[in-house]
Order: structure tokens, then C-alpha cells, then sequence
């Protein structure tokens, strides 16, 4: 019987050896996937190589003889420059930004890890498997007393596992909200750094054609100057202006190439090649109404709904920290072998702490505070949407005001001024410097003009990404061909 009872007992052991040593491997799993079973994401795009390769390094300690290759470097006497690549427009950097951004996939895979969490937040504790050998080396029984295999399990009482799993389903829920306002806030980001390279790009084109007509100017002042009709003032007016153009011109395509870095850095690509974007400033935007704005914005932005959610779950917490003071109960049972008498016995045991002392007071109260908090945190959140939005309304507002009136009446009423005082100057009766003066006045107009689309298209991209607009600016439907004699 004692050899019996000795191989059952080194059986016991080797078998929790064996399970102790056993690597568990979520991923090698077998079985089919349940609900329970978090859902595989999609692996991020692989980004792709700049003209730089960095040196790979040795994954294991043990040396194979094989080299890696040593970095690239760039050939001599590259730049930066733009290269002839076909120009790229919006919607193309965002489907870019969607598939490659780093941003995004981050908060992809936090929604991973909190639904990981929340699994494991509903398991129920493991049973406890307990070999124990007691009075050995005794003289009435050197075998002692073995109690093998005893078997204990803890049941959970109050829904606790229920409202822990609950609550971090919540986190979830957050997490994924989350996804969905980093995934908007790109898109506001490369729109907005889009529409500025937009007005870089169409500033430089204005400043070049009005250098073209700076340099006709000085060169028919110089004339006018020999043939004694002209001023020296004249001509170094136009001189001055020339210059001004032209430093503008190199400030602004100076400012050019940082300006695109930020956008590709903001669509997820920073080493997308220097090219040109094309994109329309010239595209009526709406008039936004800011009451019906804020009821919109209000009603549909992911982190009001996320501090919501915020409130729901401080309360699981809350009610989940009340129950905690319910006692679980430990059941057991397992078999005896007495070798001092030779008995086979039986044992069955149940234990519970009794909550005295503690009975979890001092998180109930945080967790009180934290419902508090949460409540609390709806209208801050909240009052920043507000405050974002009132504050890119009014820009947007403003520029859009502007820019259509120097389309509808400055800019006309400036090339009209130009037009009339050329004439005038050809028939004689004006100075040559009130045509400067009105040629000065239709440049200013147009620039100004152009940089109020800039801040009305920003303004506008914060506003588009507030309302959770995927496909923006939409583009004008062509009217639909009518047959012969259909009004």
C-alpha cells in the first residue's frame, strides 16, 4: 500500500510539474473562436524605405558568418528639389493617412488591448490542486499522513466578475470612440496643412505673374526716364516693388518644402517625395449656421459620447466596490491516507472571510468621487467642443466674408482703377505714378484675396472634422445633360 501510495503521490507531482512548465500560448490556442476570443487586427502597412537604409542587427546570440548590408548612402550632389512626380490631391492623401497613419493604428490596437482586458476582467478564478504530506518520519507511521489530491475552488459571490467585466467592456467602448476622434483629427490635420500648401502654391503663381509685370514696368519707366517723359521717382518705385516681389517669391517658396513636410508627416508618410498638390480654392463652401452647428457637433462628436460612457462605467465601478464586501466562499474536498492506522479517509472544507474591519470603505468613497469626476468631465468636454468650434466658426466666418467681397467688388473695382488710370495716363492725363499706384493696389488685392481662402479653408477643415465629415469638401454635381428642347 506505502508503494502504492508513493507512486500515486510522484504521479500527482510530475503531472503539476508538468502543467507548471507548459508554456500557454494564447496565440497556438486550438479550438474554434468564440465571443470571448479577442479579434485579430490587421497588420499596419509597412511604411515605405527612405534613400537611407539602417543596418539590420543579429536576432539571436549565436553568429551564422552572415553580413548584413552596410547603410546606403545618397549619391552626391542630390537635393531635396522636387522631383517630376504626378501632382497628388486630397483625397488620395487621406486614403493614405487611413491606411498608414501610426496615429491610427496605435488607437487601433488600444482598442485591442482593452478588449483583452475586458476578457479577462469576467474569468473565473482557477482551482487550486493541493498535495500535502503531514507527520512523516512518525514512529507509529513513518509514512505520516497524505492528503492527495485536495481540490479547492473559490466561488464568487455578488456579480463581481459580472460588474468588473462590464466596466471594462465600457473602456472598450471608449476606446474604440477614441479611434473614431484620432481618425477625424487626422483628417482635419492634412486638410488643413493641405489647403495651406494649396495657398503657398497659388501665392507663388501670383507673385510670379506680378513679377513678370514689375519687370515690364521698370523697363518702360526707364524708357519713359531717357526719353525724358518720365521721373527717376517712378522708377525706383517699380524698382522697390520689383524687389518686393521677388522677396516675397523666395520667402514663399523658401517656406514651400516645410510646408509639405508637414503635411506628409501629418498623413503618416514622412518620406513621401517633394511634389506638387493640387486642390481648389475657389470651391464655395457653405454658410454655416453656429447654433445649428453646436446642436450637430454636440450631438455626434465621439468624445462627448466617450465621456458619457465615462459616467456609465464610474457607476459599474461604484456598484462593483459595494459588492466587494460580500464574502466568497472557498469550497474543498480531498482524499487522506493515514498511514499511522491505515485508514482512508475523506476531508470537506468551506471558508469565507468575514468583512469586520474592512469592508472595502475607502473605495466606495473614491469611487463615489470618481462618478463625480466623470459627471464633471461631460461638460468639460463639452464646453471645449464649443469653445473649438465658436472659435473656428469665426474664423471661417470672417475669411469666407472677406474673400467674397474682394472677389465680388474690391477685385473689380481694382482692375477697373488699373484700367482707367492707364488709359488715363495714355491720353495724357495722368503721371505715370498713378498707374504704379493702382497696379500696386490690384497685387495687394489679389494676394490678400488669396490669403483669405487659406484661412477660410483651414478654418473650414476644423469645422468639417467637428461634424465627422468623411468625403469634404464635396465636390459640385454637374448638371445632368437634357435632351434638345428640354428647358
Amino acid at each position: 500500500m506505502r508503494d502504492d501510495l508513493t507512486a500515486v503521490v510522484l504521479g500527482v507531482a510530475g503531472l503539476l510539474l508538468a502543467g507548471c512548465s507548459t508554456p500557454h500560448r494564447f496565440a497556438e490556442t486550438p479550438g474554434p473562436v468564440s465571443a470571448e476570443t479577442p479579434r485579430p487586427v490587421p497588420d499596419v502597412a509597412a511604411r515605405p524605405t527612405g534613400s537611407v537604409v539602417q543596418a539590420g542587427y543579429i536576432a539571436n546570440d549565436h553568429d551564422n558568418g552572415e553580413t548584413l548590408p552596410l547603410p546606403k548612402k545618397e549619391p552626391a550632389g542630390t537635393s531635396p528639389a522636387k522631383v517630376n512626380l504626378p501632382a497628388i490631391g486630397l483625397p488620395e492623401l487621406i486614403g493614405m493617412a487611413v491606411d498608414r497613419n501610426p496615429r491610427l493604428a496605435q488607437v487601433a490596437w488600444a482598442t485591442e488591448t482593452a478588449r483583452g482586458r475586458a476578457i479577462q476582467a469576467g474569468l473565473y478564478p482557477n482551482p487550486t490542486l493541493d498535495v500535502r504530506g503531514d507527520e512523516l518520519g512518525d514512529r507509529t507511521g513513518p509514512g505520516g499522513i497524505w492528503t492527495a489530491p485536495y481540490f479547492s475552488q473559490e466561488i464568487v459571490t455578488g456579480n463581481k466578475l459580472g460588474l468588473s467585466k462590464a466596466a471594462a467592456l465600457k473602456e472598450v467602448d471608449q476606446a474604440t470612440l477614441t479611434v473614431m476622434s484620432e481618425r477625424y483629427s487626422i483628417f482635419t490635420n492634412v486638410r488643413q496643412n493641405f489647403f495651406e500648401v494649396v495657398t503657398l502654391q497659388r501665392r507663388a503663381a501670383i507673385l510670379g505673374e506680378l513679377i513678370g509685370l514689375a519687370e515690364k514696368s521698370v523697363e518702360n519707366a526707364n524708357k519713359l526716364l531717357k526719353a525724358k517723359e518720365g521721373s527717376e521717382l517712378d522708377v525706383v518705385q517699380l524698382e522697390v516693388d520689383l524687389e518686393r516681389y521677388r522677396a516675397d517669391l523666395e520667402a514663399t517658396n523658401k517656406t514651400l518644402p516645410a510646408a509639405y513636410r508637414r503635411l506628409v508627416a501629418s498623413v503618416g508618410v514622412n518620406d513621401l517625395p517633394y511634389t506638387s498638390v493640387v486642390g481648389d480654392l475657389d470651391t464655395a463652401l457653405p454658410d454655416y449656421d453656429l447654433d445649428r452647428l453646436r446642436i450637430y457637433v454636440l450631438g455626434v462628436h465621439p468624445d462627448v459620447r466617450s465621456a458619457q460612457i465615462g459616467v456609465e462605467r464610474a457607476q459599474l465601478v461604484l456598484k462593483r466596490a459595494t459588492v466587494e464586501p460580500i464574502p466568497n466562499v472557498t469550497v474543498g474536498t480531498g482524499y487522506i491516507r493515514q498511514n499511522q492506522n491505515k485508514s482512508n479517509d475523506w476531508v470537506i472544507a468551506a471558508s469565507m472571510p468575514v468583512p469586520l474591519w474592512n469592508r472595502n470603505q475607502g473605495n466606495i468613497f473614491a469611487a463615489k468621487a470618481q462618478v463625480g469626476e466623470a459627471i464633471n468631465e461631460v461638460g468639460r468636454v463639452e464646453n471645449d467642443l464649443v469653445n473649438r468650434l465658436a472659435s473656428s466658426f469665426a474664423t471661417y466666418a470672417a475669411a469666407r466674408k472677406r474673400a467674397e467681397k474682394y472677389k465680388a467688388t474690391i477685385l473689380p473695382k481694382a482692375e477697373q482703377s488699373y484700367q482707367l488710370s492707364l488709359k488715363a495716363y495714355q491720353g495724357g492725363q495722368f503721371e505715370y505714378l498713378r498707374v504704379l499706384q493702382a497696379q500696386r493696389a490690384v497685387a495687394e488685392a489679389r494676394l490678400e484675396y488669396v490669403r483669405s481662402l487659406g484661412e477660410m479653408w483651414r478654418a473650414g477643415s476644423d469645422l468639417a472634422g467637428l461634424m465627422l465629415e468623411d468625403q469634404w469638401p464635396l465636390r459640385p454635381v454637374p448638371a445632368p445633360d437634357l435632351p434638345p428642347g428640354k428647358p
